[in-house]
């Protein structure tokens, strides 16, 4: 019976394994992931690529905490995608390099573009007319215009990135097909064979509960936020922004992304995505449809198709179901659970898992990984891929 020993072992390919798994092999650390699904997980794949510098977290006219923490994350990531960061992600392919942010003519969304203006000047620069995308140049579109120093990266091209950076150290394993040890920190694999680590590290996302109850855990608790997400198809320009709303939330988020047939797709969040939930799918899309022609009615739908998609946010358990703040980390007796809680914190978190591990006094080994008799990790397609059924 093979007894293979890691320094680490990684459960969920979303992108905090990913990236810390990636982290830690910089770092010296022998470790694995795996994963039961495919790379890119369940709620990465079905992010809209944003990599949040907080802009929208002030739109309510306050510099939240969450504002605060994730500042300085598109400035962190810019360096990775430009092969000076943490991470060498030149290979990634940037969706936009920036967003917009625009507002309609009511006067809770221009006071909102106001406060946002006035508390991210750093971070936005109010735009003419004619210096924002083609299809905000028309004499129909009143509102105001921003650009926000954010950009947005095609989630599949990270994906790939970051799992060819980490090849030989992803596998494929289904929830049935392992078990616990009964002393250490480590799992038998179905054919009697074991991997050992040192630590258990879970960044599974939505999947981090049930791994936590086989450990015999009830905490950390999670909380699920649920999205009913949209998607448009057909003859539309790129856009990636925001429309601004009475809230702190967006009444809409747009990013463009095309398929394998080269047709574009309008991925949409934002306000829509969360009052959606408590719809069925036809009347989702029918709400999202009236709701785009509401905030760019000079647009052409005709020849638009539209699907719905449904994903939940996983995060830790807060009072009242609130959005956590920042990422999240709990870290005891050799079981480390991660809640990224927004794509953009994904190089925050990997640090802290970094300092939990030398907290604990778990530095690089040395060992060299052997081969796992388990198949290679793949990749998971994107929501639109995915999708069967437009109407």
């Amino acid at each position: 019976m093979a007894r293979i020993q890691t320094d680490i072992i990684l459960f969920g390919g979303g992108i905090a394994g990913l990236w810390a798994l990636n982290r830690l092999l910089q770092t010296g650390y022998s470790a694995v992931l795996l994963e039961s699904e495919g790379l890119g997980g369940v709620q990465t794949i079905a992010s809209q690529g944003i990599i949040h510098g907080g802009t929208k977290y002030a739109l309510s006219g306050n510099l939240s905490d969450s504002a605060q923490a994730i500042g300085a994350m598109p400035g962190r990531w810019r360096a990775c995608l430009t092969g000076q960061g943490d991470i060498d992600l030149r290979g990634v392919r940037v969706s936009a390099e920036h967003q917009y942010l625009w507002s309609t003519e009511g006067l809770a969304s221009k006071l909102a573009g106001f406060f946002a203006g006035k508390l991210m000047q750093s971070r936005m620069q109010a735009l003419g007319v004619e210096e924002g995308p083609e299809i905000f140049q028309t004499s129909a579109f009143k509102g105001r215009l921003y650009r926000l120093d954010e950009p947005v990266l095609d989630i599949p091209s990270l994906i790939g990135v970051l799992s060819e950076k980490s090849a030989g150290h992803c596998y494929r394993l289904g929830a049935e097909d392992w078990e616990l040890l009964d002393q250490g920190w480590g799992i038998r694999l179905r054919d009697g064979g074991e991997v050992l680590g040192r630590a258990l590290v879970l960044t599974a996302g939505a999947g981090n509960q049930s791994l936590l109850l086989r450990f015999g855990r009830t905490t950390p608790a999670m909380q699920r936020r649920p999205l009913h997400m949209l998607m448009a198809r057909g003859p539309l320009p790129p856009l990636h922004g925001h429309c601004l709303g009475a809230s702190a939330n967006p009444r809409l988020t747009i990013t463009s992304h095309l398929d394998r047939q080269g047709r574009m797709i309008w991925y949409l969040g934002g306000q829509q995505a969360e009052a959606g939930v408590t719809r069925g799918g036809a009347e989702q899309v029918a709400a999202g449809r009236q709701e785009l022609a509401a905030v760019l009615p000079w647009l052409d739908l005709s020849d638009v198709e539209w699907a719905s998609f449904r994903v939940d946010r996983a995060e830790p358990e807060q009072p009242g179901g609130k959005r956590p703040e920042n990422s999240f980390i709990d870290a005891r007796e050799g079981i480390i659970t991660l809640w990224p809680t927004k794509l953009a914190f994904a190089p925050l978190l990997a640090d802290r898992l970094l300092d939990a591990l030398r907290d604990q006094g778990i530095a690089p080994s040395g060992c060299e990984l052997a081969h796992i008799p388990l198949p290679a990790a793949g990749l998971t397609s994107p929501p639109w891929e995915r999708t069967l059924q437009w109407i």
